[in-house]
């Protein structure tokens, strides 16, 4: 894992230990004296050994005979000094405990070990004759074709093979392979087992930009490089935002700096991970909880190292060990997905502007329904300007924005039990007739959101956080979607002991597919939410099959929301508009806009006009009024001024203080103490 070098003299070091814990411990430095701050340290914490950041020198007033000793130096390159504010940063402004930070950044322990060598083939020069049998010029025609077909990429060209890739290209077998590397045939390397991923190539051809495109493209080229910025770039939903923030990464990679792009939704990136092979000729690195514990700990490693020049990653890629960091993305910059709600709770938004000050680089924040507070923060509402603000205001190719409008279920009621009103019906039946596909969005899970007892009333509650246990019939369970906890359905009540009276209420997708399949039975329909679609090969398949025109009708929840691009579709239908409006959220309106439009972009995204229904019991609601109207900039003009006038945020902050207890007497107890104090 490292090497222990001995206790050269006793001097004592500053170690923010990996632990959910406060404060910063002092350590005899040992193997570590002279270490630098940022240094990756192991060292002895309670019963446990974990990693540390070296701060600085010791600075507490333990008695030096009382320090332990830090235990071993880790033979990687320190931390950037940047990243260890970043990390200071953090902590300081999310109120938590610095190791808790510091387990973030030292997320991968099993990345401080040496990687295992192994050997690597390529050509080699024989001295004399050397007698060529088939099986030996197959391999030496199977390496030239390698080498060759290598050679863009230096790197990759000097590596050479390993002998499973030459025995699975040609057969050969281990003694071949051996008496070719005898004979001077073979010239043989011993090289790390884990191999750098190829550099992205930045002297490809790529799509021709629109003028609106190439001048917002021109600007982040510039300001590559060029120290700290924060740039909005508000496009319309298929307004080319992707390609023209590849430029940047373009402009880049070209001056040798490594660059992080945040996507809200990686299962679901497949599509966006395609465009960036096709424009860079390799894939990015990827950081996100469905790669491999393997491939994490490499890819921490090349980060540390500078050796991974472009990553794609959820949240927790923020905290990467960066060397040469030039450039930070963040794409849909409004999703909520962004907000971490456990342990240290962050918006990664605005770390990602944090850390793009402290390393002095560029942020480029995208999205075609910009959070208010960048919408502020680019002097929209009459404030000074922090951001710079780029606005893409077309889509490409021609295509036409969607035409919004409502279908009051007040005057246009579905039937009784059903969920889909004869106006979005008879537009679902017009598009199955010409071949074109549908979507129909409903952001619940399940079968429906509430079963109760048609005797007495009672309603089926988690035992554990007495939120209501969501119907799951496809998984055959009730699911609490707060806390994760799962029972068998019954059909007897507990409450009551009433027999066959347990009733599901409300719709949620899996119940709309029931209704889908009875008045569109020749159609073909998808489920699209984490349910059916929960990891990113799944997402990959399905979005292949909905873009191949294997699906007729989409039903899906926030997921079908998520930037997709599906060529054949030209209709969205929202089963229930008003659902994100009611409750007491700050930013219900603002998220239930964002959705909504999002969604609605879905449509008609190539040379097919597209539409968008929405089903409500309230078209006269400021949110759908506005968005009918393609009015954004009042919606948000009348949003930001409520807030301000309220001292909510992003005009002030909220702070919450949340008690918790599993004694419902001592708790209200505890909340009276201290109110009043």
């Amino acid at each position: 894992m490292s090497e222990s070098l001995g206790i050269a003299r006793q001097s004592a070091l500053a170690i923010a230990v990996a632990a959910p814990v406060g404060g910063i411990y002092d350590y005899l430095a040992g193997p570590a004296v002279g270490a630098m701050r940022g240094a990756i340290v192991m060292v002895p914490f309670g019963g446990r050994h974990l990693p540390g950041i070296v701060m600085g020198a010791a600075i507490g007033d333990v008695p030096v005979a009382k320090l332990r000793a830090v235990e071993s130096l880790v033979t990687l390159p320190p931390l950037s000094d940047e990243l260890v504010q970043f990390v200071e940063r953090v902590a300081a402004w999310t109120m938590a405990p610095l190791g808790a930070v510091v387990k973030m950044v030292l997320s991968q322990p099993a990345a401080f070990d040496r990687p295992p060598q192994q050997k690597r083939y390529s050509i080699g020069a024989p001295a004399g004759e050397t007698r060529l049998t088939k099986a030996r010029q197959h391999v030496l025609d199977y390496l030239a074709k390698t080498e060759a077909a290598a050679a863009p990429d230096h790197q990759a060209a000097t590596v050479g093979v390993t002998a499973a890739m030459i025995t699975a290209a040609c057969g050969a077998s281990q003694a071949v392979i051996n008496a070719m590397e005898t004979a001077g045939l073979l010239q043989v390397k011993l090289v790390s087992a884990d191999q750098p991923p190829p550099l992205p190539r930045h002297d490809l051809d790529h799509v021709t930009l629109t003028s609106d495109q190439q001048q917002a493209a021109d600007h982040l080229r510039r300001a590559v490089g060029h120290g700290f910025q924060t740039c909005l770039l508000d496009g319309v939903t298929g307004s080319g935002k992707t390609e023209v923030y590849f430029e940047a990464v373009e402009a880049a990679v070209a001056a040798g700096q490594q660059v992080l792009i945040l996507l809200p939704e990686i299962a679901l990136s497949a599509a966006w991970r395609a465009r960036f092979a096709a424009r860079f000729g390799v894939p990015p690195v990827e950081w996100h909880s469905d790669i491999s514990a393997a491939q994490k700990r490499k890819s921490w490693r090349f980060v540390l190292q500078a050796r991974a020049s472009v990553v794609v990653g959820a949240r927790s890629a923020l905290f990467l060990p960066f060397s040469r960091l030039g450039l930070i993305i963040v794409d849909e910059e409004h999703e909520h997905a962004f907000k971490q709600e456990d342990q240290v709770i962050y918006q990664a938004r605005d770390m990602a502007v944090l850390r793009g000050r402290l390393d002095d680089v560029l942020v480029v924040l995208a999205s075609a329904t910009p959070s208010l507070e960048s919408w502020v923060n680019a002097g929209k509402t009459g404030s000074p300007p922090r951001y710079d603000y780029l606005a893409l205001p077309k889509r490409v190719h021609g295509a036409q924005l969607p035409d919004i409008s409502a279908i009051d279920l007040r005057a246009t009621p579905p039937e009784r039990g059903r969920w889909l009103a004869p106006p979005l019906v008879e537009a679902i039946e017009s598009r199955l007739k010409v071949g074109e596909q549908s979507l129909l969005f409903l952001n619940r899970r399940g079968y429906a959101p509430l079963t109760l007892c048609g005797a007495c009333g009672t309603k089926v509650t988690c035992p554990n956080c007495d939120s209501w246990m969501v119907a799951h019939r496809l998984a055959g369970r009730l699911r609490c979607h707060h806390c994760g906890h799962e029972l068998r359905p019954s059909n007897d009540c507990k409450s009551c002991g009433a027999k066959d009276q347990m009733q599901a209420c409300g719709p949620g997708v899996e119940r709309l597919a029931e209704e889908v399949l009875i008045r569109f039975p020749e159609a073909r329909f998808a489920l699209l939410s984490s349910d059916t679609v929960g990891t990113p090969k799944a997402a990959e398949a399905f979005i292949k099959s909905v873009s191949d025109g294997e699906v007729d009708i989409i039903i899906g929840t926030q997921m079908a929301a998520k930037g997709h691009h599906f060529p054949h579709l030209t209709l969205v239908g929202v089963v229930d508009a008003d659902l994100g409006l009611a409750g007491g959220d700050l930013r219900a309106a603002e998220r239930t806009f964002q959705m909504l439009s999002q969604v609605a972009g879905r449509a008609g995204r190539e040379s097919r006009p597209g539409a968008a229904m929405l089903q409500t019991l309230e078209p006269e609601n400021p949110v759908l009024v506005s968005l009918i109207a393609g009015d954004r900039d009042a919606f948000l003009a009348q949003e930001a001024a409520a807030r301000q006038a309220a001292g909510m945020p992003p005009f002030g902050q909220l702070a919450a203080i949340i008690i918790a207890s599993p004694h419902e007497d001592r708790l209200f107890e505890a909340i009276r103490q201290l109110a009043a104090t």
